[in-house]
């Protein structure tokens, strides 16, 4: 089973960016702790801060992954052609959030993405992945 993880803006800055809200840990490193929890699924991983970047990289695994984690970031709110990537693929998509965005800024309530993702994880921190993962399963 082959799933790739893509990340949005500012993800690479985990560990960094506001710990009260994305915790300390960088994502590098808990991405080494999914792939030992996880031996049996090839995981991949990649993140861009440019949106036609992760719309490329959406399209190039959309129909040869068995799955893709994707955390689109501020571009979940504001990303048509995210939401459009992902309805076009037949690739399964799950959403992924770091934090509840449903208790942060009204604007964060909005995603272009759900409506075409298989499911949509959030709140439980890094722990989202591994739930979405776990989805795949």
């Amino acid at each position: 089973m082959k799933i790739c993880i893509i990340n949005g803006p500012n993800l690479n800055l985990l560990g960094k960016r506001e710990p009260e809200v994305y915790g300390s840990q960088t994502f590098e490193d808990y991405f080494n702790t999914l792939k030992e929890k996880f031996p049996q699924i090839e995981l991949n991983y990649y993140q861009s801060n440019v949106e036609g970047e992760l719309i490329d990289k959406i399209q190039e695994l959309g129909f040869s992954y068995d799955g893709i984690i994707l955390n689109a970031g501020a571009y979940t709110h504001t990303s048509i052609g995210i939401g459009d990537a992902v309805k076009a693929i037949t690739t399964p998509v799950v959403e992924v959030h770091i934090s509840n965005t449903f208790s942060r800024e009204s604007f964060r309530h909005q995603s272009y993405i759900s409506g075409n993702a298989k499911g949509v994880i959030l709140g439980f921190g890094l722990r989202s992945y591994e739930l979405a993962l776990m989805s795949f399963l």
